[in-house]
């Protein structure tokens, strides 16, 4: 029997995990930290459960693939619920719900701009053929050659793909309102450059947004983790948790084992070291390629990594309210400051925003166990640049008093007296906890330059045996592409393994 070992129990290293146990590989996983989930852990506090990382469940027709190919469904897993408005969005005039049902939307788009309903149909109609085809074809492809994308359909369809038109001049084509605009490109922000640098192909998301709907699982965001986790364990796959890998050590362009430390009884600390035949890597990339292999191993230089373009990283608050809000939704996005200046900041001129936009999810509107009873659980979102410095409790501090003042005017509550529980967290936690490149929170910027063969390889160029997973690998940031990134990764791992048997096989009769 083959073995493997995953690095990391993110969302890509469960799949991983569990597709190569699946065709029959012992498959072991190592975590630094006490449990899976990576950066969508939870946690407990005062009464309140958090998500620490995702909380938009969008796309779930790939969550459903995922299980269905292990024999059970979502609905077996885990309950979900389709939310209704599917978000709000609060402006400077006010606020305005996102309604889930089309019909409604098209009422909103023709109150905002006369004529719009029209041409949010054919937008859509393209952004349906750009998901079917970038889902089918481009997404669950593993980027390692051009002769992967010699396919008919995308050749027949390359110039529908709008992979070289940019989502802003896109959007532009059809919309003129600005709170259209911004509606409609708000979904790229996250892909990690502005909309005049990302392709018109993630109009996708757009698809994604108003068709397939905003979703949450019971329980939270964790419960997806849950499911997974679970799964791997009745397909047998072995998890060390509180093993942080310290190093991965090579022969003759091969991994021979990754070495570990974790903590005994009385706080001893003691290192083992773990050979399979495979490793994946479904930590964050470059650390593993700057830290975990020495110099010689490495595919990548400081140049190649210094000049990625990242997606962004957060300044995220977990609040917890003695009270009850009296009119709030799940999602909140708040638009009531500068748009595209807040957007300069992550991307141009990355600095600390002056005014920032923000996001807040509370989960006790539709879950109430995510908080006691008569009780309120906020997460504040900041999208901040990737990389930033200065990152202190007083800066963290102020940022929070900024946009709770901003939270309370719209909502038209006081929230301030009534918080019984607080924590912050930002980019220097995503560098301790998760080692994140230069504190990133979602990844790689999917731009036209990092997008397939331009990322960083699923393979290691330099060793045999070495795979990777995740954020900065193909196909990209997000909760749905990290699914694909560890499918991806099993299916490159098992087809190479089963071609050399049939090589030794074939030899063997020569």
């Amino acid at each position: 029997m083959k073995k493997a070992i995953v690095i990391g129990s993110g969302f890509s290293g469960l799949s991983a995990a569990s597709f190569l146990a699946k065709e029959g590989w012992e498959v072991t996983v190592l975590e630094k930290h006490r449990g899976p989930g990576g950066r969508a852990r939870k946690f407990h506090a005062a009464g309140f459960t958090f998500d620490m990382g995702p909380s938009w469940y969008w796309m779930p027709d790939v969550f459903e693939n995922y299980f269905q190919q292990f024999g059970t469904t979502v609905a077996e897993q885990y309950s979900l619920k389709r939310l209704d408005p599917s978000y709000r969005v609060y402006w400077a005039d006010g606020p305005v719900d996102i309604p889930a049902g089309y019909e409604e939307l098209e009422q909103l788009f023709e109150s905002l701009e006369p004529g719009s309903a029209k041409k949010l149909a054919a937008f859509l109609k393209e952004a349906a053929y750009k998901y079917a085809v970038g889902m089918n074809k481009l997404v669950f492809k593993p980027g390692r050659s051009l002769r992967e994308f010699a396919d008919i359909d995308l050749a027949r369809g390359v110039l529908k793909l709008d992979v070289f038109t940019s989502m802003k001049k896109h959007v532009g084509k059809y919309f003129k309102h600005p709170k259209l605009l911004q509606l409609m490109e708000f979904p790229v922000l996250f892909l990690g450059a502005l909309p005049e640098n990302i392709p018109a192909l993630y109009s996708l998301m757009n698809y994604a947004d108003i068709k397939l709907g905003t979703w949450y699982p019971e329980g939270g965001m964790y419960a997806i983790v849950d499911a997974m986790y679970e799964l791997a364990k009745e397909l047998g796959v072995q998890f060390h948790f509180e093993h942080e890998v310290t190093g991965i050590h090579t022969r003759a362009g091969k991994v021979n084992n990754v070495e570990t430390k974790n903590w005994e009884l009385q706080g001893t600390r003691k290192r083992k070291l773990f050979e399979a035949d495979v490793v994946v890597g479904a930590a964050d990339y470059h650390f593993i390629e700057t830290q975990l292999l020495v110099e010689a191993d490495r595919a990548y230089t400081p140049e190649y990594w210094d000049s990625k373009v990242m997606a962004p990283s957060c300044l995220l608050y977990f609040v917890g309210l003695n009270k009850k809000l009296k009119n709030i939704r799940h999602h909140s996005l708040f638009f009531d400051v500068n748009f595209e200046q807040h957007g300069k900041e992550i991307y141009e001129d990355p600095q600390w925003p002056k005014e920032p936009l923000f996001y807040v999810s509370a989960t006790s509107v539709t879950d109430p166990a995510t908080a006691p009873i008569g009780h309120e659980n906020l997460f504040f979102l900041v999208p901040v640049a990737a990389g930033l410095t200065h990152d202190t409790d007083a800066l963290r501090e102020e940022y929070f008093q900024k946009i709770v003042h901003r939270f309370e005017k719209q909502i038209g509550e006081q929230i301030t007296e009534n918080i019984i529980f607080k924590r912050n967290y930002s980019v220097s936690d995503f560098e301790n906890d998760y080692h994140a490149f230069k504190g990133n929170a979602y990844g790689l910027a999917n731009t036209l330059r990092q997008t397939a063969i331009l990322k960083p390889s699923i393979k290691s160029k330099k060793i045999e045996n070495l795979f990777y997973a995740g954020q900065l690998t193909v196909p990209g940031p997000g909760v749905p592409p990290a699914l694909i990134s560890g499918e991806v990764v099993a299916r490159e791992i098992i087809k190479e393994f089963s071609k050399k048997k049939n090589e030794v096989h074939d030899a063997s009769f020569s």
